[in-house]
């Protein structure tokens, strides 16, 4: 089963041809597509999108870039979201939210702290529900899984990930799946594809982060990514691990519903 755990569908890179994208993700074997809120503004747009096609499922959260334009009450409406929502199959996680340490602006001063007290509001919200989290991981993952020491949630995902295998390792041992997506895909990113082997296939999930981190064969003239790339992605994977792709799709798509256990509720087929 083919899950892209991470695309941002309501991007405005979509906006001209949203339905024929599904479509193509959807005849390409793609099952299931997770899209995560990045702020407050997205939360009931990723709700209807999800809801529009089958084998659409959201997240709500505020993105750790989009955490500069918050405030308090921002918090407060994502909790309320979050408990409205427990009542919909489609709701799988609380995403996307993490730090990113890689923007100099919010990396430092105020802006980092407050980037540290909204994760950590988030994941109270992620404990309080039982939910996973989509965890964006950019040079932060130290930090990351000091926080997530603290407030313990049911693991999610580490989307893109790109650490040493420690790191990894400390991720997976709480309950977490590293997403695997088109960065894998270039073969001078030796660290990535070193972790892609090195672990069990059981912790690893699929993911495109559509329409960003385009895979490596697509042309220099539209690097728009889409979520009916898995498919390569898995083929992908399945090169570099020397495995049949089936196996790839089958192992994935087992550990989607299992760090997003959500998903189980839906039908795929």
């Amino acid at each position: 089963m083919l899950i892209d755990t991470h695309c941002h569908l309501d991007a405005s890179e979509f906006d001209a041809d949203r339905p024929a994208v599904v479509q193509r993700a959807r005849a390409r074997g793609v099952r299931a597509i997770v899209i995560p809120a990045i702020a407050r503004g997205n939360f009931s747009v990723v709700r209807d999108l999800a809801r529009s096609f089958p084998g659409g499922t959201y997240a709500l959260g505020i993105h750790p870039i989009y955490v500069q334009y918050a405030d308090d009450t921002d918090l407060a409406v994502l909790r309320s979201s979050v408990e409205a929502a427990m009542a919909d199959p489609r709701f799988v996680a609380i995403g996307e939210i993490g730090l990113d340490f890689f923007l100099p602006e919010i990396s430092t001063g105020a802006a980092r702290e407050k980037q540290e007290r909204f994760y950590q509001a988030q994941l109270k919200i992620a404990a309080e529900f039982d939910l996973p989290v989509l965890l964006h991981v950019r040079r932060s993952q130290d930090i990351l899984l000091k926080y997530l020491r603290r407030i313990r949630v049911p693991g999610g995902i580490g989307h893109a990930f790109n650490g040493s295998a420690q790191q990894a390792r400390a991720f997976i041992d709480m309950g977490f799946a590293l997403g695997v997506g088109g960065a894998m895909t270039y073969g001078r990113a030796l660290n990535i594809r070193r972790l892609f082997v090195d672990f069990d296939l059981e912790n690893l999930v699929l993911e495109t982060d559509a329409p960003d981190i385009p895979p490596e064969w697509l042309p220099a003239d539209d690097r728009r990514n889409e979520p009916g790339e898995v498919g390569r992605i898995a083929s992908s994977l399945a090169e570099l691990r020397k495995l049949p792709v089936e196996e790839i799709a089958a192992a994935t798509g087992a550990a989607a519903l299992r760090v997003l256990p959500r998903l189980s509720a839906l039908d795929l087929s």
